[in-house]
């Protein structure tokens, strides 16, 4: 079980994948720098969304110093935080790592795709406690980092505070409504979305057809208790914790009488 933390001396290392310089981040810096003195930023040298849990092999990595515990890495966020914990910090690895603000939610089986998710899960494997955190927009409109600004802090120092297991990370997101809007925090499960997403089809200035991913999915209401439910039905800031295990236990045992 992960003990609970003292922030005032606790180590914490921040990153992201919106990039070392996105607001999110830089956000981030100012709320934690105001509980701890001890805060490093290793992050993505440009955007990395959607990049999953991917670690850069092929290639060697740039760790480029950017100010005073201020570095970007020519990677994905799991690079960064390999980076961080492995080499840079390995004097005294961090007590805590926190992967954000992303612009964006990251719910239901957004986690998967999620570099800012992947981020605090490489954290975990390597032993650290981990938060990921999400400001959620809707398409078109502008990131509330006031909300954020608002109401993550006291969510941070309450989950200093708590204790999780070992192979478990917390997933935190902020609705995208007014600070004073917030209903909340709600403790939930993950949630599940509608399967797909819209593709759209063009040709590029050669003739040759292209498909360009969309990002917007719709959402199941009707799934209570879960992250969609809290975010979206009651302006709740959700906290999820997810565990690094994906067996389906209950599947062991009809699986095994398969193979005597």
């Amino acid at each position: 079980m992960k003990q609970p933390l003292d922030l005032a001396t606790a180590r914490i290392l921040l990153t992201n994948d919106d990039g070392v310089d996105a607001p999110g981040l830089k956000l981030l810096a100012k709320l934690v720098r105001r509980m701890a003195a001890d805060v490093w930023i290793v992050a993505p040298e440009t955007e990395q969304s959607a990049s999953g849990h991917s670690l850069t092999l092929r290639r060697p990595l740039r760790l480029r110093k950017l100010s005073a515990r201020r570095y970007a890495v020519d990677g994905t966020p799991t690079d960064a935080v390999l980076l961080a914990v492995m080499e840079l910090l390995k004097d005294r690895p961090p007590d805590l790592v926190l992967s954000g603000i992303n612009r964006g939610g990251n719910m239901g089986e957004d986690v998967t795709y999620s570099g800012t998710v992947s981020a605090a899960m490489e954290a975990t494997l390597l032993g650290v406690p981990a938060v990921a955190l999400s400001q959620d927009v809707r398409p078109g409109g502008k990131a509330a980092w006031g909300t954020s600004a608002a109401h993550l802090p006291d969510v941070l120092a309450r989950l200093a505070a708590a204790s999780w297991p070992r192979q478990v990370f917390i997933n935190v997101n902020v609705p995208d409504v007014a600070a004073d809007a917030v209903t909340g925090v709600r403790v939930v499960t993950q949630g599940r979305r509608k399967p797909g997403g819209a593709l759209a089809e063009g040709r590029d200035p050669r003739g040759l057809p292209y498909y360009w991913i969309a990002t917007t999915r719709a959402h199941e209401h009707h799934l209570r208790d879960s992250d969609l439910d809290a975010v979206y039905q009651h302006q709740a800031i959700a906290v999820t914790p997810m565990h690094l295990d994906l067996t389906h236990r209950p599947t062991l045992g009809p699986l095994g009488k398969v193979f005597r």
